[in-house]
């Protein structure tokens, strides 16, 4: 059975398949940025010690080239909605060992999924919509062109994980 995705217009997500190395240690890393903004992660991941930040670096950078190529968004403006890390299949070697005998050896593997979010996308385009629906000759004087938006970076970020 084929799962489709929902397409999100706000979102755009990279895949990193068959990463070598195991999945507990880059969920360790993962848990670290969920919910951060762009900039914020990037930062992490450049300081971080662990060796799966590379990859993951990697693919939010790729993530972030897929939002401003195909979809145009500012990279200011993103975040990271979901990151999840799914175990893929193990490669198994075998190890000779004393005595003709032979010793399986397993190396983990697994898959990355990174979400970027644009947060100021429905707000755009509301205002993108408004200014195509608006016939010539006509004006709403009602109309508040106030628009105010929440500042996420001095409210510590979208979710707040302990």
């Amino acid at each position: 059975m084929i799962k489709r995705r929902k397409k999100n217009l706000d979102e755009v997500y990279a895949l990193g398949q068959y990463i070598r190395m195991s999945a507990h240690k880059a969920r360790r890393v993962i848990d670290q940025i969920r919910g951060r903004s762009y900039e914020e992660t990037l930062m992490i991941l450049e300081l971080m010690p662990y060796r799966a930040c590379y990859p993951i670096l990697k693919l939010v950078y790729s993530a972030a080239a897929n939002a401003s190529h195909n979809r145009g968004f500012n990279e200011a403006n993103l975040v990271i909605s979901k990151a999840q890390v799914n175990e893929a299949t193990s490669a198994k070697r075998l190890k000779p060992r004393a005595r003709g005998r032979s010793y399986l050896i397993t190396r983990p593997t697994c898959h990355i999924t990174i979400v970027l979010k644009d947060i100021y996308f429905y707000e755009n385009y509301y205002e993108d919509f408004l200014m195509c629906s608006k016939k010539p000759g006509l004006t709403n004087k009602n109309k508040n062109t106030n628009l105010t938006y929440h500042d996420t970076y001095s409210s510590g970020g979208l979710w707040d994980k302990k």
